[in-house]
């Protein structure tokens, strides 16, 4: 791991030094949230070139990162598509999952870094790719396990979908992460504690290892193997000190 990490921040600095010497934005793939959050922590390194993160959406998990030199002089955008996955109307059809579309899509041979988040809607789903790749994938992802689809580029950035989620309320003894993470997805404080220390839980893309971390309202809170919610407001204190609070979990 640790020379794999080293690896990509000396990948980081060749792009931060190619912005800066010759004055244009590079760009990374789509990172992780271990990338991102060595991305955060390089974020000043380099002066003259600043840092910005895009995943096609404002809540983005997976995210294109962007080094930008001080001397710019041209407008610039991310190197993403949106593509819309619809299952075929009439053909044989089967609940699919984000981990469906995510193995379809890797069957055919990408890599992950290539793709972005993938939001699901009722009859199929939308995801991000890297510009260079959203003719292949409209040519190619025909099919994800039985169900035949169609793949389409959205023309338009009107059209970029929002998640959806789901409210959940509950009541904790303070905003501690760990008390929090317990209202998100069940279970005991004791039980999730070891994601926490075991660096499994990002807030705002950044790792974070301490249980008594506390929650802002607006933060988001990614749970490897758990998933990903938004700590919305403290709505009131009961009459025993206790916090309610409301939270939105992303589908």
């Amino acid at each position: 791991m640790k020379d794999r990490d080293d690896l990509f921040k000396n990948r980081i600095s060749d792009l931060k030094s190619m912005a800066f010497q010759r004055d244009i934005v590079t760009f990374t793939d789509f990172l992780d949230l271990h990338q991102l959050h060595m991305i955060n922590d390089l974020r000043n390194d380099v002066p003259g070139v600043a840092t910005e993160t895009f995943g096609g959406y404002g809540c983005a998990e997976r995210r294109i990162a962007a080094f930008i030199p001080d001397a710019l002089s041209y407008e610039w955008g991310y190197p993403l598509c949106c593509l819309k996955i619809t299952k075929d109307a009439g053909k044989f059809q089967e609940p699919l999952d984000h981990r469906d579309y995510l193995g379809a899509m890797i069957h055919l041979g990408v890599e992950r870094s290539v793709l972005g988040d993938i939001l699901l809607f009722d009859d199929g789903a939308y995801f991000f790719c890297v510009d260079t790749m959203a003719d292949f994938f409209v040519r190619e992802l025909i099919k994800v396990r039985h169900t035949p689809v169609h793949t389409q580029i959205l023309p338009c950035t009107e059209q970029i979908p929002q998640p959806m989620r789901r409210p959940v309320q509950g009541t904790v003894p303070s905003v501690r992460l760990d008390a929090v993470i317990a209202v998100a997805f069940g279970g005991s404080r004791t039980k999730l504690a070891p994601l926490i220390q075991g660096g499994k839980v990002y807030v705002n893309s950044r790792q974070v290892t301490t249980n008594g971390y506390t929650l802002r309202e607006g933060d988001i809170v990614s749970v490897r193997g758990k998933g990903k919610f938004c700590f919305q407001q403290i709505l009131s204190r009961t009459k025993k000190g206790k916090y309610a609070v409301h939270l939105e979990i992303y589908q």
